[in-house]
């Protein structure tokens, strides 16, 4: 797994990597390691963002540490869980099941079948970008964005699923809604979803 160590600012290192499943390994690596002074680990599509800080932890012994890590494998670490209760009567269910040769209820069967995981954060406070364990629906976003969806609504884009935390425009392909809390300011943490999480969806009529 190839590695580049950028500067990030005065207080953070960006390391890119190939692909999102070399992220994820790297991720749980570091995050399984992470010394006193890593104030924050962030993983994005290509890259993982270490932030520090620099009264504790010097961004070249930091340097060393990111160097020194091993990626971890899912089995190796202990993740946590959430489940999602999940109503799957979306609005583009039907088109999701056009474009992927599958019926509607295979395509509900096959997302609450799949244990999915928080690989990024982004967008809104609250959302994430989950991956599939294995094989997984791969559907193209709506040609057209919505001016509005409706907080809760579970959606497909590409490999990734997510749940909108709130309303707001959006070009997922909706398949369901959740009444599930994403975001709560209040919190500790105060997003639902943190990566690494593994998001189970139920079904629910």
């Amino acid at each position: 797994m190839s590695r580049r160590i950028l500067p990030y600012g005065d207080h953070a290192l960006l390391v890119e990597l190939d692909e999102l499943d070399a992220v994820l390994a790297l991720f749980r690596g570091l995050d399984a390691t992470r010394p006193s002074g890593v104030v924050e680990l962030v993983p994005a599509a290509r890259t993982v963002a270490v932030v520090v800080d620099p009264r504790i932890l010097s961004l070249s012994t930091a340097r060393g540490w990111i160097e020194r890590s091993e990626p971890l494998d899912a089995n190796d670490v202990e993740e946590r869980e959430v489940v999602l209760d999940v109503r799957y009567d979306g609005e583009d269910l039907a088109e999701v099941a056009r474009l992927t040769g599958l019926t509607e209820r295979d395509v509900v069967a096959f997302h609450a079948g799949t244990p999915w995981r928080v690989a990024f954060g982004g967008f809104a406070p609250g959302f994430a970008y989950l991956v599939g364990d294995g094989a997984t629906l791969d559907v193209p976003r709506r040609e057209t964005t919505r001016t509005a969806v409706p907080s809760g609504s579970v959606g497909l884009a590409g490999v990734f699923s997510g749940v909108y935390p709130r309303s707001s425009p959006g070009g997922w392909q909706l398949i369901g809604r959740t009444d599930a809390a994403l975001w709560d300011e209040t919190a500790d943490p105060p997003a639902l979803l943190s990566p690494g999480t593994v998001v189970r969806f139920r079904e629910v009529r």
